[in-house]
């Protein structure tokens, strides 16, 4: 089968389709042939090996072997299971996560009680595949840690991203009143989300203005200091932050995550929560563009530039 991988650490030029094995099919597990699978930041900074701190995981000088695999979320059809497997067959159409990686792949093995469940009949398999990672990672932020409850200001920073497009649906969704920051071309896509209120970030900040958010903010454009944001919290507000600008070395983004809180742990009842929201038309996901396999490199470049309104999404 064809799978992406690289080899060494580097721009999206390091990114080679090759021929691998077929996955074994564990007692527990289900075959999938891949029909989409989203790219995250999270493969880009495997891919990339920054922040230096992702070396500790994936190899200092070069990626291991278990690290050269790039994809956490997809979907697609079970071509087999294993032999303790129930409640899915062959045929069946799916989505889901991986902790590990290497969904950008033409075949995955997914544990059967891991977090992969039928694909929502509303959704196409494009649009199934932009869920697991940013919908999970939006979910976790806003109810666990931010512990969202009705009627409380929500300010999302950098509204139009992955996560952000998400974060601002669930809000909503949750009871919330969602404030959405972001540049002047995403205005009216916030607006379409749902936002009840939108600041172009161009013409006004939202530091400045004198507004407060009652419980959270949720900063996923990481564009601010911590004490400039917090100016627009009430004293019993909550920051919580899910990542930032792809600037620095060392750490990057993850030191303002590492005084604020690491998130998104995949799993089957956060995506049922999520697939709930769906067939109830309270969330969608929201692509900005796909891609074909075998320009995986050109979407990882795209979604470097850091301007990708909602998910991109590669097709196989």
């Amino acid at each position: 089968m064809k799978a992406i991988r690289f080899d060494r650490y580097g721009s999206p030029d390091v990114l080679e389709i090759g021929d691998v094995e077929m996955p074994a099919v564990g007692d527990n597990e289900l075959l999938v042939r891949v029909r989409a699978a989203s790219v995250n930041p999270l493969d880009w900074h495997f891919m990339r090996g920054l922040p230096y701190v992702v070396r500790l995981m994936a190899g200092l000088s070069r990626p291991k072997a278990s690290s050269r695999k790039l994809g956490a979320d997809k979907a697609g059809s079970v071509e087999a299971v294993g032999t303790r497997v129930t409640g899915f067959s062959p045929g069946d159409e799916v989505l889901g996560g991986l902790e590990e990686r290497g969904t950008l792949a033409e075949y995955i093995t997914i544990r059967a009680d891991g977090a992969v469940l039928a694909r929502p009949a509303s959704l196409t398999f494009e649009q199934a595949a932009a869920v697991p990672v940013a919908g999970v990672t939006a979910l976790q932020a806003l109810r666990d840690k931010g512990r969202i409850q009705a009627k409380q200001k929500v300010l999302v920073n950098g509204a139009s991203g992955g996560v952000a497009t998400f974060a601002v649906q669930i809000a909503k969704a949750l009871g919330g009143e969602v404030t959405a920051v972001c540049s002047s071309p995403n205005v009216e896509t916030a607006a379409a989300i749902g936002a009840d209120r939108v600041i172009d970030y161009s013409r006004e900040d939202f530091t400045k203005g004198g507004r407060q958010y009652d419980l959270l903010l949720l900063d996923t454009a990481g564009s601010r200091s911590l004490p400039e944001t917090r100016q627009g919290l009430l004293p019993a507000g909550v920051l919580v932050g899910v990542g930032g600008p792809n600037k620095g070395n060392w750490l990057g983004p993850l030191s303002r995550a590492a005084r604020m809180a690491m998130l998104s742990q995949q799993n089957k009842a956060d995506l049922t929560v999520l697939a709930e929201l769906i067939d109830a038309a309270k969330i969608a996901p929201v692509i900005d563009t796909t891609y074909p396999f075998a320009q995986t490199a050109d979407a990882m470049r795209y979604l470097e530039e850091g301007h990708a309104r909602g998910k991109v999404v590669g097709t196989m």
